[in-house]
């Protein structure tokens, strides 16, 4: 962290630079605030999940009216402090993300999940700082969350002044790209509230037309049911046969529609040892990844985001990829040869999920 920030509070008008001053030395790369009004954004979720398009992330059905009212989710709430924290690490670089993405014999884990949970590390920086606002302003009302619960982050976000929205759905940040996490403090103080940032994505549709799966339907339409990262991540079942192909490498989450984006060329690079790429994960070949076992797949994603989709879906997701690469002209027979022996030999010990899709796998290299 930086040196200790000043410990005297601004009054009034400089109330807003504390904080950001506050937000910086917890490690956050911006802030700002807004109320709880979400307008038209509420009635658009409505459509949303009313056409279906959440898939089977029936969370989101659940709790619709809790994601439309932040007020209903804490009640008390009148502002919210929202924030950022870029995740790229000094590593990543673009042109070598879409060199992997086109061998098939690599394995793609989308950057923002190559090192720890974000979920963890912003949680306990948001409670840290809402700590030290308290030590200044005296007690408060106050929740913090970082994709946790059923609020409306991005819209939230956008509304603060943080970005805009692209037309991909993520926001846009002129100095960081899409290339961050957002998190937020619901609170019942009357902070001063900030002015929402313009669009600059212009005629741009980069991100429509790079998605491997047409999931962005039109400008600012996600449907998260051909969306790669819901497909390897949310969903729990079999990942649609009409999918499989358009996977090709993708093995966690999906990075084009942000690769593509021309924002991202000034995305800034964490300091944050926390996201650092762990267990080789942003260069690891399909092999090395199958070869892990239960065990070994468990100690090497502690304390990772990828943990929780659990071994069954991490194997699904393999197996689909194997197959693609089986199906490429870019691999010798000698690379096929390794592959198909190595899905043959895990057909027995599988589970039904898995083995449907070494089955689909193998089936390439037949075909």
């Amino acid at each position: 962290m930086p040196s200790e920030p000043t410990s005297h509070l601004p009054d009034g008008s400089n109330l807003r630079d504390w904080l950001r001053e506050q937000a910086k030395y917890f490690g956050f790369d911006d802030l700002r605030i807004t109320d709880t009004q979400l307008g038209p954004a509420s009635e658009r979720l409505q459509e949303w999940l009313a056409e279906g398009r959440h898939g089977n992330m029936d969370y989101m059905l659940r709790h619709a009216d809790l994601r439309s009212d932040p007020q209903l989710l804490v009640p008390g709430t009148i502002r919210v402090i929202c924030v950022t924290m870029n995740y790229l690490s000094p590593g990543v670089d673009f042109e070598s993300e879409w060199q992997r993405i086109a061998d098939p014999s690599q394995a793609l884990v989308s950057m923002y999940a190559r090192g720890r949970d974000y979920h963890k590390i912003l949680r306990n920086r948001l409670q840290e700082f809402a700590k030290a606002i308290e030590e200044r302003i005296g007690t408060f009302g106050y929740r913090v969350f970082t994709d946790s619960a059923p609020l409306m982050e991005v819209e939230l976000a956008r509304k603060s002044g943080l970005g805009w929205r692209g037309k991909h759905t993520l926001l846009l940040n002129r100095e960081s790209g899409s290339a961050f996490f957002l998190g937020e403090i619901l609170v019942d103080v009357p902070l001063p509230i900030d002015q929402e940032e313009e669009s600059h994505c212009g005629t741009c549709q980069s991100c429509i037309e790079v998605c491997p799966t047409q999931a962005i339907t039109a400008p600012y339409q996600l449907d998260a049911r051909r969306c790669i990262s819901y497909l390897t991540i949310e969903n729990s079942e079999a990942i649609p046969v009409d999918f499989r192909r358009a996977m090709g490498n993708r093995i966690y989450g999906c990075d084009d529609c942000q690769l593509i984006c021309p924002w991202n060329k000034f995305a800034k690079r964490t300091e944050l040892p926390d996201f650092a790429e762990r267990h080789g994960l942003g260069r690891a070949s399909l092999l090395q990844l199958w070869s892990w076992t239960e065990a070994e797949f468990k100690q090497r994603h502690e304390g990772s985001a990828i943990r929780r989709i659990g071994y069954s879906r991490w194997r699904r997701n393999l197996a689909v990829a194997l197959g693609n690469a089986l199906a490429s002209d870019n691999l010798s027979v000698a690379e096929k040869d390794l592959i198909r022996q190595a899905l043959k030999n895990a057909i027995a010990n599988s589970d039904a999920l898995v083995a449907e899709h070494i089955e689909w796998a193998l089936g390439l290299a037949d075909s």
